[in-house]
């Protein structure tokens, strides 16, 4: 499981089929209370305790997005997955991106700070350009979350490969804090001002007074070769 308070997990994954033009029905990664279970939510169990994010390829209905879907959905424990909409019904956030069958290595990044945000960037344009997709802010996931994967096909057909998987503890810097000026302060740096406000007079009336001098040895020496 995943017990750290802030984490990244990548991972490469590949959809493809024999068939280019139907095909179904995804796959899904899952943050959950409960280690892998088979059921009929893109292979998991329905009311299910954390975060799913699915990689819908087939539409059960219409949508005013096309597919390849990303969504995440939030389960409480109790809620159904609106299978006959796709999810809408329980959607947080999701993204568009065409994932299936495509010639570069296809990746998911997915970096976690707790209470602060989600976010999930994918590859699948070029190697190494990473596509934003959501980011889900003021998210919480389960403390101890259990990493799983899992696919469904029904009527139609994929393949689902997870390649590689990493996952990484995140350490957040903390920002600095700039500490107010006390008056006591602001008098120590305004007599510090004053002082070498001071000291640059002085040294600008020595400079000065070094140059008059030095004209009039120059000049004295002028009138007695005269």
């Amino acid at each position: 499981p995943l017990t750290s308070t802030n984490w990244q997990v990548e991972f490469e994954f590949k959809i493809d089929g024999v068939n280019p033009n139907i095909y179904g029905d995804g796959m899904a990664v899952w943050f959950t209370t409960d280690r892998a279970k088979p059921g009929p939510v893109f292979g998991f169990i329905d009311k299910f305790e954390g975060l799913g994010i699915f990689f819908d390829t087939y539409a059960n209905a219409r949508h005013s997005h096309t597919f390849p879907y990303v969504m995440a959905m939030m389960g409480d424990g109790n809620t159904e997955y609106d299978h006959d909409n796709d999810g809408k019904a329980n959607q947080i956030a999701g993204c568009e991106a065409d994932i299936r069958g495509k010639s570069i290595a296809t990746k998911a990044r997915i970096t976690y700070f707790k209470n602060t945000y989600l976010e999930v960037k994918l590859q699948y344009k070029a190697v190494d350009q990473w596509e934003p997709c959501f980011t889900i802010p003021n998210v919480t996931i389960p403390a101890v979350a259990y990493l799983g994967f899992s696919a469904l096909t029904g009527d139609v057909s994929d393949a689902h490969d997870i390649i590689s998987v990493t996952t990484n503890n995140i350490i957040a810097l903390q920002p600095r804090v700039h500490k107010p000026i006390t008056r006591q302060q602001e008098l120590s740096v305004s007599n510090w001002s004053g002082f070498m406000f001071i000291l640059k007079i002085i040294a600008t009336t020595a400079f000065v007074a070094v140059l008059v001098l030095v004209y009039r040895m120059y000049k004295s020496q002028s009138n007695k070769r005269f």
